[in-house]
């Protein structure tokens, strides 16, 4: 399905209390693209989610970009699969035009990579996506958040927020991410990995 539109999905925990923790980077990185095309997230009626429909991007010769269907599943991370499942499955969606952008604490803080298919390397969040799409064929932003200091539990570590010198440069990241989420839909995962994707 060419005119497929992608889903994109923001991961994270619902709720203020979660809102500037690492685990939530994925729906700042929304929130961010939502501004960006002027559109507005509104609860979905099919689907645990708010959403927002919108065009990504500009292609050549200046027209608007491919449609895109903006989501923030309003479920905790570790339940993310049945929302995605739903919207995947209410705008007829297959898996190679979903993108996930999520926290890695495999990857330094600051730092990108985007990859398709593959494990979940012990992400929850993407564990239940996978499962509940019965398939991983799927694409991953995958955002740096560095690994927890000492004996720090990793549970414990993504559900902080940021600290204040990680915060200087957070807008920076989320911007690089949001840049990145618009490469793949406009040009394609090489393009963008070409990129952003920062081998280590």
């Amino acid at each position: 399905m060419t005119d497929s539109p992608w889903l994109v999905i923001g991961l994270g925990n619902p709720g203020p209390k979660y809102a500037g923790n690492r685990h939530n980077v994925g729906q700042m990185v929304l929130d961010l693209l939502a501004e960006r095309t002027g559109s507005r997230f509104a609860k979905h009626p099919r689907a645990q989610a708010v959403v927002a429909e919108a065009r990504l991007g500009t292609l050549p010769g200046g027209a608007p970009g491919p449609r895109v269907v903006l989501a923030k599943p309003t479920t905790y991370m570790n339940t993310s699969g049945g929302p995605v499942s739903a919207l995947a499955q209410y705008y007829g969606i297959d898996a190679d035009h979903v993108l996930a952008v999520h926290d890695e604490v495999d990857i330094p803080f600051d730092t990108l990579k985007l990859k398709a298919s593959g494990g979940e390397g012990g992400h929850n969040g993407l564990r239940d996506i996978s499962k509940a799409l019965g398939a991983r064929e799927y694409v991953r932003v995958r955002v740096g958040v560095g690994r927890p200091p000492g004996r720090m539990d990793t549970a414990d570590y993504v559900l902080r927020d940021f600290s204040a010198t990680e915060r200087k440069d957070l807008p920076m990241l989320v911007d690089d991410a949001a840049d990145a989420v618009e490469m793949v839909v406009t040009d394609g995962l090489l393009a963008a990995q070409g990129k952003y994707h920062q081998r280590g």
